[in-house]
């Protein structure tokens, strides 16, 4: 058999493709149609691993979740993750294939396009609807002649396009139809519908205009979805998203929120939904934090992942900021590094191969007692584990992923954080580092916070131990973070269904 297609595009970034494909997903899985998200190409930092140890981009594990499925590499053939201005890492079937320029990219898509072509076959094999997220948009004219990813991938396949505008930006209706206007005749055709998203206010007050670009472009409106806020909660993939969380802040407000905590905003960012459960929890306030922000009033301080630890780490020090962390800790905060800036809070992290920098040596932060070697080959797992410190969770098993070229060992007897399994059969190994008072740790354990048990322990620690803010919460009241993601998929589906025609869309697909 081979799987209707739906596509959906849009007239740039960030206008909700991919929750848009996580709800469409959902909805049709609902109705019990087997369904699988797709997306050819997608350039992000914000990654996951499969279970086959494949890295694929963290929308696409995402859209598996709303279909039932385990995320496969299938869904995200090609994987860019920019680590510099100019250069990029390149992924093919889960696996870095080395760091390309744009140009020397864009000759290598010929080789991209085969990969792309054999995983939306083998996904059409195995299910009867294909959704495929498209990527920024499909009128980027300069890249069209080797595009596999829009409207390239879309004349390939015949698939038909939702194309998607964003009335939050303004100006939504030039937009589609000037999206129209630069494509071929041919691509024209394919777009079989639009829809707006992020709509505020009255729709009755729209009609007038959706009637008149439907006039004059022929092609009719899908619907208008609502904007939705938090009460609908699905994890972001875009950085964009972090622009309306970020804070600069001198002493943030404690009455609502006992427990503040700060994630610095590195240049090169990944893997930023690890905090989204500490964003969820009850009595938190969560800000994203440039290197330039005050750290007073904040409990805890929270290193995330990073694509170029070393550049970030520098970046760190030209603003001042590592003396401004190791202040915040020796006057007793909380200090947490995950993945690269776990490699940071080391004494010193190496380079000798040029992995990540030329500089082959620099100096980290010096909270832990460890140290980093770059290594050319990436360490992509799934793994279990358990909680080894007897500080404030000991025991507890937690469940996550690794995504690292860092090599990182202790430089003096202290106590790690993590048992892990899952590398190989019957193999396991110690992850982590934590200071002798607990205030201070690290690990490679991207998801760790996804644990309730974990996550609630830990903060309710925060809370009474450190800094006496108040009585132990009772965890077992809170949602778990897995049932805020399902309740937030079916919300979402459920908002598609009221606001989406339909049936309309079936047609379109093919049912």
């Amino acid at each position: 058999m081979s799987a209707k297609l739906l596509m959906l595009m849009g007239t740039g970034s960030s206008v909700g493709k991919s929750a848009l494909t996580a709800g469409l997903c959902r909805l049709y899985r609902n109705r019990g149609i087997r369904v699988a998200p797709f997306k050819a190409q997608n350039m992000a930092l914000n990654s996951f691993i499969t279970p086959e140890g494949d890295e694929i981009g963290r929308a696409q594990a995402v859209q598996a979740e709303a279909c039932g499925l385990d995320p496969h590499v299938d869904m995200n053939p090609v994987l860019i993750k920019p680590n510099s201005d100019t250069g990029a890492q390149v992924i093919i079937h889960g696996k870095a294939v080395g760091n390309m320029s744009a140009a020397v990219y864009h000759d290598y898509k010929k080789t991209a396009w085969q990969a792309v072509a054999e995983s939306l076959n083998r996904l059409r094999e195995n299910y009867e609807l294909i959704i495929i997220e498209g990527a920024g948009s499909p009128a980027e004219i300069n890249l069209r002649d080797r595009d596999i990813v829009n409207m390239g991938l879309a004349l390939k396949v015949r698939a038909p396009v939702l194309l998607i505008g964003d009335i939050d930006k303004g100006g939504v209706f030039a937009s589609l139809v000037g999206t129209l206007e630069l494509l071929a005749p041919a691509e024209r055709e394919l777009i079989k519908a639009f829809v707006i998203n992020k709509f505020r206010g009255d729709v009755r007050l729209l009609e007038p205009g959706l009637d008149t670009i439907a006039e004059r472009t022929g092609t009719p409106f899908a619907g208008v979805i609502p904007w939705f806020g938090p009460e609908i909660y699905i994890p972001e993939e875009d950085g964009v998203a972090l622009e309306g969380r970020l804070r600069i802040a001198e002493s943030p407000e404690q009455k609502h929120h006992p427990l503040n905590i700060g994630v610095v905003r590195l240049p090169h960012i990944s893997n930023f939904t690890d905090f989204d459960p500490l964003l969820q929890s009850d009595g938190v306030k969560l800000d994203y934090l440039p290197p330039t922000a005050a750290l007073n009033g904040y409990h805890l301080i929270i290193l995330p992942g990073s694509k170029n630890t070393l550049a970030d780490l520098q970046h760190l020090r030209s603003c001042g900021f590592d003396r401004k962390l190791q202040g915040f800790a020796a006057a007793g905060g909380a200090v947490i590094g995950i993945c690269g800036g776990y490699q940071m809070l080391g004494e010193k992290l190496l380079d000798p191969e040029e992995v990540e920098s030329s500089s082959g040596e620099m100096s980290g932060l010096g909270l832990l007692p460890i140290k980093t070697e770059m290594a050319p080959e990436k360490i992509t797992l799934q793994c279990r584990a358990e909680i080894t410190s007897a500080i404030f969770a000991t025991g507890i098993r937690v469940e996550g992923y690794e995504i690292h070229q860092g090599r990182t060992t202790l430089t003096a007897p202290a106590a790690t954080l993590l048992k892990v399994t899952g590398r190989t059969a019957g193999h396991s190994y110690h992850d982590g580092c934590i200071s002798a008072d607990g205030k201070i740790w690290g690990s490679y354990l991207h998801g760790i916070f996804d644990s309730d048990p974990f996550r609630n322990a830990y903060l309710d620690w925060l809370r009474r131990i450190m800094f006496g803010l108040g009585e132990e919460t009772t965890p077992e009241t809170e949602t778990s973070y897995r049932q805020r993601k399902e309740e937030g998929l079916n919300r979402l589906a459920s908002l598609l269904e009221k606001s989406l025609k339909m049936k309309m869309i079936d047609r379109i697909a093919g049912f």
